[in-house]
């Protein structure tokens, strides 16, 4: 039975010392749209806005564990999942899923820090691939990290980003929103592709300003929006906004890495 019944959104993944990403962020997001969280922490690290220094994993069991009493004890209707370190973690997490359909699921596949840190080990990926993002309702990875899920070069024009969404799509994922943030233009775009649907293209104006922790705002909007039943299209648009808008109250030459 849960204690407390008011929707709340399931956060997992790493702290960040330096406040700018990572379950910080997360909470700071969902909180905002006026939904709960709960949590399961996946790893420690120290770090700030411009390194990772350490990382500590933690026991995937723990995880599983802290996953299992945030569900246990309040009314979780939907989960973010972002770092997540370990492939022994990704199972861990894969399994709490799998005993748990009825949530949706955002999966922020964090593969590596901008300063060139990893932060998924690289045996990792496969169990990425196959274990975990079949229970995901939605998944998130930037340019680069869809050519390292797909083991190919980064995709140069919107064509090769989706086929590599449709190789994505074919190894088990259940839809996928590209985001474009890091290609070029004036325009910056996300492209949601679910089987059996035609691509539907997200533009927003690229900004000057850059800050870290844009992929955690992006993905926890969108659970926040899912744990207010609301449909994938919607939550998106309105995680686009969210992250739009706070680009524009953000200096242009803030001298701090993109996420």
């Amino acid at each position: 039975m849960a204690l407390r019944r008011e929707p709340h959104v399931l956060v997992v993944g790493g702290s960040d010392s330096s406040g700018g990403a990572g379950i910080a962020r997360d909470i700071e997001t969902i909180s905002s749209i006026g939904v709960r969280t709960c949590l399961a922490v996946t790893a420690l690290t120290v770090q700030t806005h411009h390194a990772v220094m350490e990382i500590h994993s933690m026991q995937p069991g723990l995880v599983a564990g802290q996953m299992r009493a945030g569900l246990q004890a309040n009314k979780v209707a939907a989960i973010k999942i972002g770092m997540l370190a370990t492939v022994e973690i990704v199972i861990a997490v894969a399994g709490v899923l799998r005993e748990n359909p009825q949530v949706p699921a955002v999966l922020d596949p964090v593969l590596a820090s901008t300063s060139g840190r990893a932060l998924l080990e690289a045996g990792a990926i496969a169990a990425l691939k196959c274990d975990l993002m079949p229970f995901c309702r939605l998944v998130t990875p930037n340019l680069f990290e869809l050519a390292l899920l797909v083991g190919s070069e980064r995709a140069v024009d919107e064509d090769g980003v989706v086929w590599q969404g449709q190789e994505l799509l074919a190894a088990g994922a259940r839809a996928l929103l590209i985001k474009g943030g890091h290609a070029s233009g004036p325009q910056s775009t996300d492209i949601l592709l679910r089987p059996d649907h035609e691509p539907v293209r997200f533009d927003t104006p690229r900004l000057a300003a850059s800050m870290r922790g844009t992929g955690c705002m992006l993905a926890s909007s969108i659970a926040a929006h899912l744990a207010k039943a609301q449909s994938i299209e919607y939550a998106v648009r309105q995680g686009k906004l969210f992250v739009l808008e706070k680009l524009r109250k953000t200096p242009a030459k803030l001298d701090v890495l993109l996420m």
